[in-house]
């Protein structure tokens, strides 16, 4: 939670028990609570990438905004996917880590994320989807091995965090919101938050 006392705007709450969404969230200087809304996350046959981050990102919101009366509610998800259109989930372990990041390797990954803005009082929502292109170096495998092996990145997307050593293995990215790349758009959700009547800065 922030610890930023005003409370001059609707309740806040993000659908995520991500603590990279909380500390992004936490820059916009408002006060907010965090609802964890463990829903089923799998694809639908025939669903895109794009598709997926969307309809996730709302079901979140929705999921939380009924334990919300009057609150709005954010709701966020995050695939990654190669050139080829193969989605890249969470490692997991060790090994997979590595062997995402050797696929990776010389490549481009782009991420997609998905937003939503829900007010449980009215049900209006706005969403969106924000792409982050990486453009990783050619990496040897004893530089891909010492960096899983230093930041553990097992539970990140592509298997590195961008916001930390991460950054030693592109060579470029290319997107509108950095913040986009370590899971929530916060340029997107600015603007979603001032249509809602809640401009920032306070």
């Amino acid at each position: 939670m922030s610890s930023t006392p005003d409370r001059q705007h609707p309740p806040l709450v993000l659908a995520s028990s991500s603590p990279f969404r909380r500390s992004l969230l936490e820059r916009l200087g408002l006060d907010f609570d965090c609802d964890s809304p463990e829903i089923d996350e799998q694809a639908r046959p025939g669903e895109t990438p794009q598709q997926l981050v969307l309809r996730l990102a709302r079901e979140k919101a929705a999921a939380v905004a009924r334990r919300h009366p009057g609150a709005l509610v954010i709701g966020s998800d995050q695939v990654a996917v190669t050139p080829e259109g193969e989605v890249l989930g969470k490692p997991g372990a060790r090994d997979a880590a590595v062997r995402q990041l050797q696929a990776s390797s010389g490549r481009s990954v782009t991420f997609l994320t998905g937003l939503c803005l829900l007010n449980s009082e009215t049900g209006r929502h706005q969403s969106g989807c924000e792409r982050f292109t990486v453009h990783f170096r050619t990496l040897r495998d004893a530089v891909i091995e010492r960096y899983v092996d230093s930041e553990q990145p097992f539970n990140c997307a592509g298997s590195f965090k961008s916001e930390g050593l991460g950054i030693v293995l592109f060579k470029a990215l290319e997107g509108r919101d950095p913040n986009a790349l370590i899971g929530l758009p916060l340029i997107m959700l600015t603007d979603f938050l001032a249509a809602e009547g809640l401009v920032l800065p306070r």
